[in-house]
């Protein structure tokens, strides 16, 4: 799996994005403009309208000097030339509004491929990435789109049709006056492209700031209360100001290259209408030209220099855009966690229930056979990794094709999917290397097994081997039986529940569901039979409603007020008068510990998945309400298959199997009795509990 194009740490903090980032070319920006082709040929037809309005008008102004040196009667000449200046405006006025819709459009269109790319990526990438930046990618990179349309880029086409009817008409009036003026705009010209290249970099390391800044703020306002408890407010608005002012000195950076492009339009229009107000002076005394000529002439530099103006601003604002769609770009650009499951030839949706005889009926609900699974090493990046970014995603990329397919043939075939370190970079694997660092750092993954995922968009040199997390694990889950995992912190616990979500695949070995290779299962369907109960019991901000629909978005209200009874939530539900309706905060903030953990657990049964994956899912729960949880997970666990992570052995002792975990191995199954006898870390385990 491809991984960003920027050297990051994880996103807790840590090094940021390289200034060699991501830079996007103008080809890969006409998508988004071709996605409304039809309103900008509205807006080049008034283009080309408006300048036709705006080339008529010095033309009449020297009919009417002309007239009013022979004493003519002006009359319908006048009248002319008031009915182009209004039409003139009511196009211009027109065209700004279609503009201004097309780049909300843009945006928009920017922002729903990004969100949907950003929500359909690997696991992996959410843990090697901050949260503060990929927000930053989708409020402010987008946002920078906008400015391409209401900035220049389509007027500068009509701009660019009155500066070669200008230039015309000024050839026909006067060729000296015409290459003197050339002379100035094309030293202008040279200033501005010169100039441009800057523009872009510096634009694209300026976002590229303000996404450490996005981070920075959504590190400290998450953990706020960690932070005031620590007495550390003051040093973390000391580094928050700190990415503030890193983003406001890129800002000034741009704006100083910027403030060289503005002006150079104005003075180029400023010795352009002195040479010719000079030279032109000269040639109407010598006789060269009449003073009507001149005016008209005038007039045409005008209308010349404006679209000149716009055209450098549509450069300014153009390389300001691509620098923000590198970064929106880059994220596009990962392959999805799904992208190259194609290759397995996945089988139609499955259904796994203890019941059903279709799929293996004599399998094991869950069965790992030899199963191996480790975080690849920190890379370094090569000091050409920037120059060689594309090829070395395009050959990643090719590589995880070629393995894929490789997987998908042994899958077809029945054979177990053994894939080398070396020839398995799938869509879930080339950046598992952050994995743990979020999710398992307080139970699961001890710090020291965290690792830093390879940036597969960069030419990288490992810095060692990788951790290994899991060790030939094997060990099946028999239908409609509770299996408990148990066994000290960082065994591999709550990755072997990863590996079964397919956040995951495993190095080496397979997972099975039903008795067939869940990477021949598309993941719709393999989820569809999982209810999973994190360890950190996650709630999303919203209702009670949101939550407990998340998984079972068909739910009705009485469904939901029966599993918030089943694990004893009714005091939540009856202490806020809105119900179902009641808000539960950022990070279910407004629910303790073991609340949060209840409406969690909740959820999962309300989704009613044959499989149930529960990591430590009653730990921050009293005495009283964990025997109401158990009870209720009883409940439901009829029929359906339950893999419990547990440290509190009381909680699991009547489980039908124990499956013992150390060092990322199993070194022993059984119920509790055998397990006291025949395994000595089990045995020391039930000691300290006072369970022997």
């Amino acid at each position: 799996m491809s991984q960003t194009t920027s050297a990051r740490t994880n996103r807790r903090g840590g090094s940021r994005t390289s200034d060699a980032g991501p830079r996007a070319k103008f080809s890969q920006l006409l998508p988004y403009l071709f996605e409304h082709k039809k309103v900008l040929s509205v807006v080049i037809v008034l283009s080309v309208l408006g300048a036709a309005a705006s080339l008529a008008q010095p033309l009449l102004v020297s009919q009417v000097i002309s007239v009013v040196e022979k004493n003519g009667p002006l009359g319908v000449l006048v009248w002319a030339l008031i009915a182009l200046v209004v039409i003139s405006g009511l196009i211009s006025g027109y065209q700004h509004y279609l503009l201004q819709r097309t780049g909300e459009g843009v945006v928009l269109s920017s922002r729903r491929r990004l969100v949907a790319r950003m929500l359909n990526l690997p696991v992996s990438e959410f843990d090697a990435r901050r949260t503060g930046d990929l927000v930053s990618r989708v409020g402010s990179d987008t946002t920078l789109l906008r400015a391409v349309l209401t900035q220049g880029l389509v007027e500068a086409i009509g701009g660019a049709l009155t500066f070669i009817g200008a230039l015309i008409a000024m050839l026909i009036i006067d060729p000296v006056l015409l290459g003197l003026t050339v002379l100035v705009i094309a030293a202008s010209v040279i200033t501005v492209v010169t100039l441009s290249r800057r523009i872009r970099v510096a634009s694209q390391k300026a976002q590229t700031k303000v996404g450490d800044l996005a981070a920075a703020v959504e590190r400290a306002i998450s953990s706020v209360r960690t932070i005031r408890a620590a007495n550390a407010t003051e040093r973390e608005i000391a580094a928050v100001e700190t990415d503030a002012v890193g983003a406001w000195k890129m800002g000034i950076k741009v704006a100083k290259i910027s403030a060289l492009v503005v002006p150079v339009a104005g003075i180029a229009m400023q010795v352009s209408f002195l040479v010719v107000l000079g030279v032109g002076g000269y040639r109407v005394a010598s006789g060269a030209i009449t003073v009507a000529n001149l005016v008209a002439f005038i007039l045409f530099l005008f209308m010349m220099i404006l679209p000149l103006g716009q055209a450098f601003g549509a450069v300014t604002s153009v390389n300001a855009a691509l620098g923000a769609l590198g970064r929106i770009q880059e994220i596009i650009d990962l392959p999805s966690e799904n992208q190259f499951d194609r290759q397995f030839a996945p089988d139609p949706a499955i259904i796994v229930g203890p019941a059903n005889a279709s799929v293996n009926p004599g399998a094991a609900a869950i069965a790992f056979d030899d199963v191996h699974f480790a975080y690849a090493a920190a890379p370094v990046a090569a000091p050409d990794a920037a120059a060689d970014a594309p090829s070395a995603r395009a050959r990643r990329r090719e590589a995880a094709a070629a393995a894929a397919s490789a997987d998908a043939v042994a899958a077809l075939e029945g054979r177990d999917i053994v894939a080398e370190a070396e020839a398995d970079p799938s869509v879930e694997q080339a950046a598992a290397a952050r994995a743990a660092g979020a999710r398992h750092a307080a139970s699961d993954e001890a710090a020291g097994q965290i690792a830093f995922a390879v940036d597969d968009a960069q030419p990288t040199r490992s810095t060692g081997p990788g951790t290994p997390v899991l060790r030939g694990v094997t060990f099946g889950a028999p239908r409609g039986k509770r299996t408990a995992l148990v066994g000290p912190s960082g065994a591999g616990k709550s990755t072997i529940l990863a590996l079964i979500e397919r956040f995951y695949d495993p190095s080496a070995g397979v997972v099975r569901l039903g008795g067939l290779d869940i990477r021949s299962i598309e993941r719709t369907a393999l989820r569809a039979q999982i209810g999973y109960v994190e360890q950190d019991a996650p709630v999303l901000a919203g209702t009670l409603r949101d939550n407990l629909k998340l998984a079972a978005p068909d739910a009705t209200d009485v469904q939901c007020v029966d599993v918030l009874h089943a694990v004893n939530l009714t005091e939540v539900l009856e202490r806020n008068p809105a119900g179902l309706d009641a808000q539960v905060g950022e990070d279910g903030i407004m629910l303790s510990g073991g609340e949060r953990q209840r409406l969690a657990i909740g959820r999962a049964l309300l989704a009613a998945a044959p499989i149930l994956l529960l990591d430590e899912s009653t730990s921050s729960l009293d005495g009283k309400n964990e025997q109401l949880m158990r009870e209720a997970i009883d409940a439901v666990a009829e029929n359906r298959t339950l893999i419990v992570i547990a440290h509190r052995l009381s909680t699991v002792v009547d489980s039908d199997q124990i499956v013992v975990i150390d060092h990322g191995s199993v070194i022993g199954t059984g119920t509790h009795s055998e397990l006291v006898e025949s395994t000595p870390l089990y045995r020391d385990l039930a000691k300290h509990q006072l369970l022997v």
